[in-house]
Formats: C-alpha cells, structure tokens, sequence
C-alpha cells in the first residue's frame, strides 16, 4: 500500500492516485499529494487511571448553566448569544481585510481589562506589527501576551507557560505540527492542529478563538470538517472598501444562528452600530423610482433595508437578472409573478436589484417590498416614502402572513414610518398598532399595487 494519498484541498476527499477534478466536490486542480497517517500519535491515546465509565440514564445526567463571560462588545455578545462560554472553540472567517484580526485584538483588549489573561499567537505577523496595529486600537494592555509561532509543539507550551483564559490563534492555517509531513493550510494539517487545540481547549476550560482565511468562493479554508469541530463559526460580511460590517453566526452551539451584528470601521477599529435599522437607510432618495422599504427580522431584531430595482431594456438577445444580498432564482420567480399575476409587463427588461447596506435577506417576508419595488421601476413611478412593505409571495400571486409582524410595525413606527402594507391574515383582533401609523391589510400583489395606485 502506497504511503501517500491525494487528498482535495478543498472538501478533504482522498484518492490513491492523481485526477484533475474532486471526484467528491467537483473542483478542479485541488488535488495534493500528502503523506498518509498509518498510525495514530501518542498523545492520541487516552491513558485511563479511573473506573471504567458507563452509559448513563438521560434523567440521570446533571445539567449545569453555563456562565457566560461578556466581551465588552455589545453587538458581538448578541451574535454569540449573551457571550463568550468558557472552553469553547470559535472560527472567525472573512476575507482579507475585513476586519478579523481588529476585532480580536478588541475583543482581547476588553477580556483583559476585566482581568482574564489573554495570550495571543500570531503565525503571520511579527509581534512589532500587533503592537502598532493595538497602538491605534488604543488596546495596550499588560494582560495580553504576544507570541510568534506556527508550529504546534510550541503552541501548545507557550499556553503550558502562561495558563491564559483566552487564547487567540491567528491564523488557524498558519499552524502545522511536526509529525505530519503535508505544507501548513492543507487539509491534514489543519484538522490535525484544530483537533489538537479542541482538546487543550475543553480539557483546560480555555476559550479559544481561531481566525480563518477563506477560499474565492467565500467559504473557510480547509477541510469542511474544521466548522463541524468548532463550537460557533462567525462569519464577517461587506465590502473591503466600505466602512460598515456584518457579523453573522453561522453555527452556534450555545445560542441562536440568526442574529447579527453591525459594526463601523474607522481609524480607532471597530464601533457598534446600537441603530441598523438608520443605517441601512442612510442615503436612501425617496423621490426616485425602484426604491421600497421592507421590514425583514434577523434572529430577535426587527431591520429596515431599503431595496433598489432598476429595470430597463435590454440590448441583447436573453436578458440578465442581477440580484446583490437577495436570492438570484428567487428574483426570477418574483419576476414571472409580477407579469402573470399583476400584469406588470417584465419580458426582455435587464432586471438589476440591490440589497442597500450589504445584507444578505433570507426570510421570504421581504417578497412584497421586491415586487413593490420592481413595478415601481418598470413604470418609473415613485413609491411614498413614509411606507413599509412586509409580506411573502405565492406563486399565485397571493400575500401570505410573515412571522412577529407586531416587532416589524413597532421598528416601522419608531423611525417615522406613517403607511404598513401586510398580509390581511396577519391583521388579527390582537394586533396593536402604533399611534399614527396606518395598515393596509392586503390579500394579492394585484390589490398592493392598486393601493399604491399603480394599476
């Protein structure tokens, strides 16, 4: 038997011989010649010096809350749900310059003035760098300790030496361990360090936070093992060259995936954002045709997005449906509903729509401001500014109800927000509306848009 192995770089399959393209994930050219691990290392083997454990009774386990400890960033506690859980293994991924190493030296800067020691590894830059980098953060602070290392071995007895409550590792594909022969960043090597810091992490009660490239595709680097290892993965949204940021969670075993936070890149790092919801509406122009305000919910915070359509005529043969922070083939299907079910003509029209802000919607409730927003640019005729659209779509052109409508019209009413359109179902005996605010209950995309007087 052979002793090396091609292994994909980027699902982690593995093959005895060379092909172009991952049998298992379809990628080209991430085929890698590793050396194979006949056998596991010693520090593998778990010595037992106790009674033999059993299997326990679901009623007989113990459970115990766990004491969460604040980051001093508020908008970060709520992505992770209330904080940081003591032992647990974090992933931050995001693209180059994001912000990613920013906020953890922040993150170590609040930890340490609360007391927690803080030792971080920097495979990539010289400790000289971090410390200009904390200089402007203003985040110099003696219970950080710096260290440069990329090999695991010392890793592992610089933590022995400084028995830190949090431990940073920047970044996770930076670090190799001696016994493997693969290159640092490839599939082995980072299962291997990230399983080895998993250990030390629930062994010795330290909160670890490792830093993640990611792949052009936007995905963290390495093998897709690495997220299932970690406790919550956190993903940095937004443009390198704009000054607003997106946390998002995308897997959290000690809280809710669905929350965001906003965040503020300046000169002194990053600043929450307490108002997202102006935010994202900063800079709106409410007299031009293809803009439409919807009320979207991203865990438990209700968000006003603005949402831009601009449709023209096409100078080729097949025109083009480009959607930015919305789902393309959702785009498509709302296109067809608006011409067969409203009579709102959208054949050979380039159709462009744009999430303002850089978010990402997901939830089908913002189906209503889409079409209010693409009619509006088919007939180049303005929608009122002071209106709100929630509401998912059927394909029959009906308005279906949305979930917590009530937060929705209260995050309306609070930022000057006059006229609601919504689903009829959701205008129950129960609802309570805010004073000076009007709802227009709606049953089809046809009655919306004859309530906008577009028809």
């Amino acid at each position: 038997m052979k002793n090396t192995a091609f292994v994909c770089q980027n699902c982690g399959f593995e093959t005895s011989r060379w092909v172009g393209r991952c049998p298992n994930c379809g990628q080209w050219n991430t085929m890698v010649e590793e050396k194979r691990i006949v056998k596991k290392t010693p520090r593998n083997r778990r010595v037992r010096t106790g009674p033999t454990p059993r299997p326990l009774k679901l009623t007989e386990i113990k459970t115990q809350q766990h004491q969460r400890q604040s980051t001093g960033i508020g908008e970060l506690d709520r992505v992770l749900g209330g904080g940081l859980v003591p032992g647990s293994l974090l992933l931050i991924g995001g693209e180059p310059g994001i912000g990613k190493s920013t906020l953890t030296l922040q993150v170590c800067d609040r930890l340490a003035h609360a007391d927690t020691k803080v030792l971080y590894i920097s495979g990539e830059e010289s400790v000289e760098q971090i410390r200009l980098r904390a200089e402007r953060l203003r985040a110099e602070n003696e219970g950080i300790n710096l260290f440069c290392a990329v090999e695991l071995d010392e890793i592992v007895e610089a933590t022995n030496q400084t028995e830190p409550g949090l431990l940073v590792i920047d970044s996770i594909q930076s670090v190799f361990s001696s016994n493997l022969t693969s290159a640092p960043g490839s599939v082995s090597q980072v299962r291997e360090c990230t399983a080895e810091l998993l250990r030390m992490a629930k062994a010795r009660t330290i909160t670890t936070i490792l830093i993640g490239h990611i792949t052009k595709y936007g995905a963290i680097a390495g093998p897709k093992t690495l997220e299932h290892m970690v406790d919550t993965v956190l993903y940095f949204e937004g443009e390198r060259f704009q000054q607003y940021r997106i946390l998002r969670a995308v897997k959290n075993r000690f809280g809710s995936t669905n929350e965001i936070g906003v965040f503020e890149m300046g000169d002194a790092g990053l600043t929450e954002v307490n108002n997202p919801s102006r935010f994202f509406l900063s800079g709106r122009r409410p007299e031009v045709s293809g803009s439409a305000v919807t009320a979207t919910v991203e865990g438990t915070r209700p968000l006003l997005v603005e949402i831009q359509a601009l449709a023209a005529r096409t100078p080729y043969a097949i025109p083009q449906h480009v959607a930015t922070g919305f789902d393309g083939r959702r785009l498509s299907m709302l296109l067809c509903v608006l011409e067969h079910r409203a009579g709102v003509a959208t054949a050979g029209k380039d159709v462009f729509l744009n999430i303002a802000g850089g978010l990402k919607i997901q939830e089908p409730a913002a189906d209503l401001g889409v079409l209010a927003a693409l009619a509006s640019s088919v007939r180049n005729i303005p929608i009122s500014p002071d209106t709100v659209f929630v509401g998912e779509v059927g394909l029959g052109g009906e308005v279906r109800s949305v979930a917590r409508a009530e937060a929705r019209i209260n995050e309306a009413a609070r930022l000057g927000f006059s006229k609601i359109i919504l689903p009829r179902r959701n205008m129950t005996s129960k609802m309570k509306s805010s004073p000076g605010v009007k709802l227009l209950a709606v049953e089809s995309v046809r009655q919306t848009l004859e309530k906008l007087g577009g028809t």
